[in-house]
């Protein structure tokens, strides 16, 4: 049975109890919508109404807790106290009547969180003991390595949809991970979730799951695709040593969608707020809860419908410059600490290293892909604090009352006036650097990929870190072209950049990457809150559910919601964008070249250990023939 969303009834004044003409009483219906977005370190509110203007932000930071090199944990009991504290400070703040809310969203990372199904209370992820609220499993966490492997060695079908293999990040591995480390009996009463749905579930009560979550993360592959008869891979996780989770049709999973389950797209209707959680938030029960998603995707709600000017190779000319095909052509890059890679497509696509195609996530039967870089804000970071200027620099920054990114950028303007160069690029012409300091997400999908430098010198001063901080912003743009190249090889059509998150803010950077991916980088106008704009807009659409449980097209929603933003086009002078082509070509030879050395060693080394493993019996004969143990012969006397 639908629940039908909460509606507040307009309160109509008499006009003895106004004391006012009628005629000139003004009392405006305002709809407001909430969006809540749950990071690696902190939970943020927003509030928007609904033209999709933001009329309030708040937020909190989140408990982070590292037991082990390696090992990351959360608790949904801290990260719920610090959403209920950042809704109530927003609706404080701004005067902003709790009744005027009519429908809430969540995204959150793609993180395991696990509870008890008896009882519903949080278990605890912290081995050896498993005795605290810390529930949940971080994204970036890297235990279940061995886990990870035997999950690759089954080669199952269900890997074509996460680009070939299944990520150490994703849940599944860590659920397996619990298996082999928890008390039977306590792994046997767990219930799993992805984060986003754990939270949906604090919020309604109920065990409804999102595709966005499931068959992202968690692989689920929807019924119809591929064969498939369940969503869950029945087969699959019997083979990696899951089958238990298969029993009353994968109820500890979320069920079976129509049977013992219920999944929706992004910011369907998946149920309405519950007393006690409202009761937390300081709104009314009976609120509009949309399905939410992982946080990639909502910065692809909040960016890709911006309203911009494009030109004609941007846009399909078949279609209105509104109409939901033009998704087709759009890349979302949500840029963090990491960047993620999020594009549409009408039918599905394999890209090698890209995760998915994955259907129905976001807008039922169409498919999204998922891209990335492991690290782009944390290789910045890593460039600039680890160079022998990093204090003197920062100080001088900090000085000028200004963070160190924007001074590098104006230093690299002033060394650019002062050696003549034509463009900031030149300064950086001989210097290559290849950065996968963190591993390679996408294309190459190869965690032991690690960075090169061609060109470094003895130079420590400023003029070097600056040097080397162009070159890292120059990385990432050619890394980013890769991406873009590859997805289009196998069947997209990308034309242009969508950009969210911190280093929209980076003018350098940003034309770097217009410049080396040769087409238009899009800045939305709320670049620090994107991804929770995307969020509130699942909102918008959970509320505007029928008593059928029918809701608008997210398309339409974020059409009418989209605020315009900012086009950063690529450079115009050819000397440049042959400059940097020449040095694109340099960056795949390093990408390459590094797997190409890696390989060659590894058979000399390989040979190297057989030979060792051979001779290893030989040598021990030896040994106990001279040890003096029991079977040593006695010299003659």
């Amino acid at each position: 049975m639908t629940h039908i969303p909460f509606r507040q009834p307009n309160r109509q004044h008499s006009r003895q109890m106004s004391g006012m003409d009628p005629h000139n009483e003004l009392n405006p219906h305002m709809d407001h919508y909430i969006g809540i977005d749950v990071g690696t370190g902190s939970a943020r509110a927003c509030i928007i109404d609904g033209k999709g203007d933001i009329i309030g932000l708040a937020s909190e930071n989140i408990g982070l807790w590292q037991p082990e090199q390696g090992y990351y944990e959360q608790s949904t009991n801290d990260i719920w106290r610090c959403i209920c504290n950042s809704v109530q400070r927003i609706l404080n703040q701004h005067n902003i009547d709790p009744s005027t809310i009519r429908g809430l969203a969540f995204d959150a990372t793609c993180s395991l969180a696990v509870f008890a199904h008896d009882t519903d209370e949080p278990v605890s992820v912290t081995s050896p003991k498993f005795d605290n609220d810390r529930n949940i499993v971080l994204w970036l966490d890297h235990r279940p390595v061995e886990e990870t492997a035997k999950i690759n060695a089954t080669k199952h079908n269900l890997l074509r949809y996460v680009g070939g293999t299944m990520s150490i990040e994703m849940e599944i591995p860590k659920v397996l991970w619990l298996k082999n480390h928890m008390p039977k009996a306590l792994f046997d009463r767990c219930k799993f979730y992805d984060l986003t749905d754990a939270l949906t579930h604090m919020a309604t009560g109920n065990e409804n799951r999102s595709f966005c979550s499931t068959v992202c993360k968690q692989g689920y592959v929807p019924v119809g695709v591929d064969g498939s008869v369940k969503g869950w891979q029945e087969d699959f996780l019997q083979e990696i040593g899951l089958g238990e989770l298969t029993e009353d049709n994968c109820k500890r999973l979320g069920g079976v969608n129509g049977v013992n389950g219920k999944w929706f797209s992004a910011g369907e209707l998946v149920g309405t707020l519950s007393e006690k959680a409202a009761n937390e938030l300081g709104l009314p029960a009976g609120i509009a809860v949309g399905s939410g998603v992982i946080d990639a995707y909502a910065g692809w709600i909040g960016t890709v419908g911006a309203k911009v000017k494009l030109g004609d190779h941007e846009l399909d000319s078949s279609a209105a410059s509104n109409d939901k095909s033009q998704a087709f052509t759009r890349l979302a890059a949500v840029a963090g600490t990491s960047t993620c890679h999020i594009a549409m497509s009408p039918k599905p696509v394999f890209v090698q290293g890209v995760w998915g195609p994955y259907r129905d996530v976001l807008i039922p039967g169409y498919w999204m892909a998922e891209g990335g870089q492991s690290a782009t804000g944390e290789l910045l970071k890593h460039v600039l604090e680890t160079h022998p200027a990093f204090s003197q620099t920062m100080s001088i920054a900090e000085s000028y009352n200004t963070n160190i990114y924007d001074y590098l950028n104006e230093h690299l303007r002033e060394m650019r006036k002062k050696q003549n160069a034509p463009t900031i690029s030149w300064l950086g012409r001989h210097f290559f650097f290849y950065g996968d300091l963190f591993g390679n997400r996408s294309p190459i999908a190869d965690p032991r990929m690690t960075g090169s430098v061609i060109g470094l010198s003895n130079d420590k001063s400023m003029d070097g870190l600056a040097l080397y901080y162009y070159a890292t912003m120059e990385f990432i743009a050619l890394q980013t072209h890769q991406i873009i190249e590859t997805m289009n090889e196998s069947g997209h059509q990308i034309h242009s950049i969508f950009m969210s998150g911190s280093q929209c803010q980076n003018e350098i950077l940003m034309r770097l990457m217009a410049s080396a991916c040769d087409m238009p980088v899009l800045i939305p106008q709320y670049v620090h809150a994107a991804v929770v704009h995307g969020a509130a807009m699942l909102g918008a659409k959970a509320a505007s559910a029928d008593k059928d449980g029918k809701t608008e097209p997210l398309w339409d929603i974020m059409d009418r919601m989209s605020k315009p933003g900012r086009v950063v086009a690529p450079s115009s002078d050819p000397h440049e964008k042959e400059l940097l082509t020449i040095k694109y070509k340099v960056f795949l030879e390093q990408c390459h070249s590094q797997r190409e050395y890696r390989k060659n060693v590894d058979e000399v080394v390989d040979r190297w250990t057989e030979k060792a493993k051979s001779e290893k019996p030989h040598e021990q004969a030896q040994a106990d023939n001279t040890s003096g143990g029991v079977n040593m012969k006695l010299p003659l006397t």
